[in-house]
Formats: structure tokens, C-alpha cells, sequence
């Protein structure tokens, strides 16, 4: 079988069999593409070890990143694997291949203080009666309070959140559903988001929708508008100009850590799959120990 329509095959199969989200096979398609144009129309057959680092060989000489190179070993090993138990290669040749060192970065935290500040900041303006500012606190205080990704909060809707217990059910990584509590702030700005402010948004779509968060024209708000409202309110808090949606999850990781919260507690909040990507948080307060210890011990 040629590669593109073998890879045709393996997408379906991860978005139909193994219900990844659609970002993470668009990523797969896009790392197996990037193969095919420097294999060319090649059979899977003739794919063997040697043309596979060739491939990676061009990728660290354009440039691109160990992260995406490394990504893309762990696609094509991902991608030959299904093909052995398919039948479409008689052997795996990635069984040799090398996977380089991610860099080792820890996540952009904002202090307890600084996030607190912007949020009182928000609050502030929302209390005027602001349309837009009452849904963008209420936004920011489930990112920070709830820890969740920017996909999750998107793919909310109203019936998945339980305003008596101040707790939302998600859907996240592997349509695995979890319930995340998200504090009395919270509460507070998702009744006055609801009450004040979602009614107005609602009344500009064509039709209903049954998503809890809405963009200004009455649909379900997208992840990019999500993005340039952390942009723009977090983004002076810590000192850059654009800041993602993810950057309020770590620092909830981070003050939960600090605050003394069980790891394991917090693994089970974010919905990580492994431990271990919850311990990167750890580092991140041993880092912010270290210098505020290099700055205010005498003996430092």
C-alpha cells in the first residue's frame, strides 16, 4: 500500500477507533504528509529505517525544533506500529529509531498575587454591566478555578455544570469525562455571566445553542476568541504579548502545589493520564523557591 493511502487509513482509524480529538489527528496527518513529501509516493514496503532517519536528518537541518522532531518520531512509530498489527508491513523500522531529548521548559506561571489583581481588575469592569466583560470574567475564573484546557472549557454546554456543588463535568483527552469543582469566585462570575450577559449573546444567533459559553454573534464561543481574551487580560501580568489559555491552567497547578494540594489530587483535577505530567508543576515551585531564596537569604 502506498503511504498516503495508508495514512488516509491510520487517521480514520485514530479518529473513529481510537476517538482521538481532532487537533491530535490533524497533527498525526500533518507529521505523516511531511514523511510522504520526502519519501514521495513510496510504498509503506520500501519505508525502511535508513529512509526514516534520512527524513529526520532534513527536518534538524531546516531547523525545525527537537520538540517537533521528537513528535514526529513518536507519529511514525505510532503509525507503523498499526501498520504491523494491519498487515501492511511484515516488520516495524522504527523499532531503531532514535527519539531526540525534548528540552526540558517549565510553563509561564503569573504569581497568586498578579492573577488575583487581573481578576479584581475584570471583576471591576464586568459589574458596570458589560456584556463582553461579564462572559470574559466569568471565562477567566473557570480557566483559573477549574484548571481546565481551552478545548474543554469550548465544549461546554449549560447542562454540564452543577451550580449547587460550584462543579462542571468535561470531556477531555480520549473523551474521558471527568467532574472538577471551580470555587465560589467562579460561581459568582458564571450566575452573573448567565444571568446578565449570556441571555443578551443568545438573542443575536438564528438558533439555540446549548453551549454554555457564546461568541458575540450567539454561537458557541471558539478556542481562538478564548485565546485573545487570556491574551490580552493575562498577557501584561506576566510581561509578554501573547499568552495562551494553558498558561492559567499551570499557574492553578502551581498555586495548588504551592498551597500544599496532593499531587495525586491534582493529576485527578487537570485529567492528566500519567503522574508524571503533573510533576513538571513540582519543578516549577522549587524553581520560584530557589529564587526567591537568591534574593532574600542573606546566606544566598
Amino acid at each position: 500500500m502506498e503511504l498516503s493511502a495508508a495514512t488516509e487509513s491510520f487517521v480514520e482509524h485514530l479518529a473513529r477507533v481510537r476517538r482521538l480529538s481532532a487537533a491530535t489527528v490533524r497533527a498525526y496527518r500533518s507529521d505523516l504528509v511531511d514523511l510522504h513529501a520526502a519519501t514521495g509516493e513510496a510504498d509503506l514496503r520500501d519505508i525502511g529505517l535508513e529512509e526514516l532517519r534520512d527524513w529526520l536528518w532534513r527536518a534538524s537541518q531546516r531547523g525545525d525544533a527537537r520538540s517537533t522532531i521528537a513528535r514526529r518520531t513518536a507519529a511514525v512509530r505510532t503509525f507503523f506500529a498499526w501498520a504491523v498489527e494491519e498487515g501492511l508491513v511484515p516488520h516495524d523500522p522504527t523499532v531503531r529509531l532514535v527519539t531526540p531529548k525534548k528540552p526540558q521548559t517549565l510553563p509561564a506561571v503569573a504569581t497568586a498575587d498578579g492573577v488575583r489583581d487581573m481578576l479584581d481588575e475584570l471583576a471591576a469592569r464586568a459589574a458596570e454591566g458589560d456584556v463582553r466583560a461579564l462572559r470574559d470574567h466569568a471565562i477567566l475564573e473557570i480557566l483559573y478555578g477549574a484548571g481546565v484546557r481551552v478545548s474543554e472549557l469550548c465544549g461546554l454546554d449549560v447542562a454540564d455544570v452543577d451550580r449547587d456543588r460550584a462543579t462542571m463535568r468535561v470531556l477531555g483527552k480520549g473523551s474521558k469525562e471527568r467532574v472538577v469543582p471551580f470555587g465560589a469566585p467562579g460561581l459568582r462570575a458564571l450566575n452573573a455571566y448567565l444571568v446578565r450577559s449570556r441571555p443578551v449573546l443568545q438573542a443575536r444567533a438564528e438558533s439555540t445553542s446549548p453551549a454554555l459559553f457564546l461568541g458575540t454573534r450567539g454561537a458557541r464561543i471558539g478556542s481562538r476568541t478564548v485565546y485573545g481574551i487570556v491574551s490580552r487580560e493575562l498577557g501584561p501580568v506576566l510581561g509578554e504579548r501573547t499568552v495562551g489559555p494553558h498558561a492559567l491552567r499551570h499557574s492553578a497547578a502551581t498555586h495548588l502545589i504551592d498551597g500544599g494540594a496532593d499531587l495525586r489530587a491534582v493529576q485527578e483535577l487537570l485529567g492528566h493520564a500519567s503522574l508524571g505530567t503533573t510533576q513538571i508543576y513540582t519543578h516549577v515551585s522549587s524553581e520560584r523557591l530557589s529564587a526567591v531564596y537568591r534574593t532574600a537569604h542573606p546566606r544566598a
